[in-house]
């Protein structure tokens, strides 16, 4: 088979795919209780498994600049317990259940689940109304979880080889904006809190009309309906405004470079682009962008930099899902003897070439192609259709993006890839970090 009946089969099975993703669209039902709780129920009785969500959506960015980490902090103080589960036992009751559960925090949200037998669907919503309700905040929680976060912080960011990365990128991308600081915060400002702290952050954001509850899986409507009644249609909702931070960072207009000295064997680049916020259509061709430049061996910069040029042992753009507008980074590990400025050089031409010249016809249904079998991928699993969802409302009131986000995707063409790469992927509106060994 020659390489352009190659094309066109590949293209035929990822349409395919496509079409029956859409002939099979994620039905829900919605709703919100009379305290602003909103509530997503999705029916799918393949497995005799439930998949509980709750959202709040409370991130880093909701905190006090002089109080950073407390989102991050209460992902964990959630597990210490409440008025009815006994410190330490949260986990140990889904254990026992046979089910599974995690949280993580963001920028913009705090995310927890619960992975359970269907029949266990009232224990799941149990756990999350107790946290919602009767969380305890007290001084043995706040203590014990003040020890474990600061280890977190030293362990992820100070210890692991490049992994300040973000923290040293913020406070020199963002002079206004909460996004200044990173989602870990500051070990000093957690171990500064007073437990009176804490407790005005849990009644200020953690409250029913600041949350999303999504169950998914084999359930019944109405069974699930009076269960959420039954555990939270009596939490009160908070008559306080919910703290949404209004900064609006200045366009940039002058390159910021700097060099961090790590405990690190090999030297990075760390570049990281101002670009517009999720959910827009700049957005959607910013990703494809960055999908295009590193998105699999044949993306441009492993084509060029890594196989072709040997320049470098890896080389990735990513931008980060910030709810306001963020970044998007790129990044490159240099080849053993090449200079770090050779490697920059090189980058800076794959990007110099989507900004002059549109990219070809083929190359940019290959990229359709990827982002047609990722919506049906992404989709796949009851737990990642919750959490996508959850996501879609949190963020943009819409859950049923979960269906038509694809279309946001293929509606972006070649000349709007060359447009946002000239707009976004300027020198000066980005930083530019070299990371060199200490003992350079």
């Amino acid at each position: 088979m020659n390489l352009k009946k190659f094309f066109i089969t590949v293209s035929l099975i990822f349409i395919a795919i496509f079409a029956y993703s859409q002939v099979n669209k994620i039905e829900f039902v919605e709703y919100d209780l009379d305290n602003g709780l909103h509530v997503i129920l999705h029916q799918d009785n393949s497995f005799p498994i439930v998949v509980v969500t709750i959202t709040y959506h409370v991130g880093s960015k909701n905190e006090s600049p002089d109080r950073t980490g407390f989102a991050h902090f209460f992902e964990h103080l959630m597990f210490e317990g409440s008025k009815n589960i006994e410190r330490g036992q949260y986990s140990k009751i889904v254990d026992k259940a046979g089910g599974d559960l995690n949280a993580n925090t963001s920028w913009d949200r705090t995310f927890f689940y619960e992975i359970l037998a269907s029949n266990q669907l009232e224990l799941g919503l149990w756990l999350e109304s107790e946290r919602m309700l009767h969380l305890k905040v007290d001084s043995i929680g706040v203590a014990t979880q003040k020890k474990v976060v600061t280890e977190e912080i030293k362990q992820r960011e100070d210890n692991q080889p490049y992994m300040s990365f973000q923290r040293e990128i913020s406070k020199r991308a963002y002079e206004v904006h909460p996004y200044r600081w990173t989602v870990l915060g500051s070990a000093e400002q957690i171990l500064a809190a007073t437990e009176s702290d804490y407790k005005d952050f849990y009644k200020n954001f953690y409250v029913p009309n600041n949350a999303v509850i999504t169950i998914a899986g084999d359930i019944n409507f109405e069974n699930a309906k009076s269960l959420i009644i039954k555990y939270f249609g009596d939490i009160p909702k908070s008559n306080k405004e919910i703290y949404r931070p209004s900064q609006i960072e200045p366009i940039k207009r002058k390159e910021i470079r700097d060099t961090i000295y790590d405990n690190i064997q090999l030297p990075a680049i760390f570049q990281a682009y101002h670009t517009p916020k999720n959910g827009t259509a700049d957005f959607y061709a910013v990703d494809m962008l960055a999908k295009l430049l590193s998105g699999g061996k044949s993306s441009r910069f492993n084509k060029v930099l890594v196989d072709e040029k040997q320049l470098a042992l890896q080389a990735m753009s990513f931008p980060f899902p910030y709810e306001d507008a963020g970044l998007t980074y790129a990044f490159a590990l240099p080849n053993m003897g090449v200079d770090l400025k050779d490697l920059e050089n090189a980058m800076d031409a794959e990007i110099e070439k989507v900004q002059n010249e549109l990219i070809s016809d083929e190359e940019f249904q290959k990229l359709k192609n990827q982002y047609e079998a990722d919506h049906v991928n992404g989709n796949a699993s009851l737990e990642n259709r919750a959490t996508n969802m959850a996501m879609n409302y949190t963020f943009y009131k819409n859950t049923d993006l979960i269906n038509t986000q694809i279309d946001k995707y293929l509606a972006v063409t070649k000349e709007d890839l060359m447009r946002v790469a000239k707009e976004y992927f300027r020198k000066d509106n980005r930083v530019v970090l070299y990371y060199l060994p200490k003992n350079q």
